[in-house]
């Protein structure tokens, strides 16, 4: 589902009513989390988690006039989603998360590349959102996304 909202709160708004206690729970799980040097905001039309050019003014490499994207939330059709570039990046990060889930939740984890899809809202493991959110601070994000982007 596509969502058309200048602020996260706007999006939020727009939701269906069962999924927005979620939303918003997932969206404040993230911010205490989250390393300073990221903003929230919105990009491709979802809530973004991303680096502000006040701090890496080169933006993304795709289209600079964007932000450095590094996670974003989502209320889509059948899901609730969770799209986190150091998943797809990372391939310890993305070990990490498996296991971590595996440890947190009985529900089969359905993922993609850099997509965690939530079919069942009750069942999200917000405290291992946290914890994702916090392990790559702004610095490490820039180091790594400026190497992958040399080669």
């Amino acid at each position: 589902m596509k969502y058309v909202a200048s602020t996260p709160d706007e999006y939020v708004a727009q939701i269906p009513e069962d999924r927005k206690e979620a939303l918003q729970k997932l969206r404040e799980v993230i911010l205490k989390n989250l390393p300073d040097g990221f903003e929230e905001g919105m990009n491709y039309n979802m809530i973004g988690y991303f680096i502000p050019h006040s701090v890496y003014p080169d933006g993304y490499h795709c289209n600079p006039e964007l932000p450095l994207p590094f996670m974003n939330i989502a209320s889509q059709k059948n899901s609730i989603n969770l799209y986190h570039m150091g998943l797809y990046a990372m391939d310890e990060l993305n070990s990490w998360f498996i296991n971590a889930y595996k440890k947190v939740s009985s529900n089969k984890l359905d993922m993609g590349k850099s997509c965690i899809r939530f079919k069942k809202i009750e069942a999200i493991p917000f405290d291992l959102i946290g914890e994702l959110a916090g392990r790559i601070s702004a610095e490490e994000w820039i180091a790594y996304y400026e190497s992958a982007i040399r080669k």
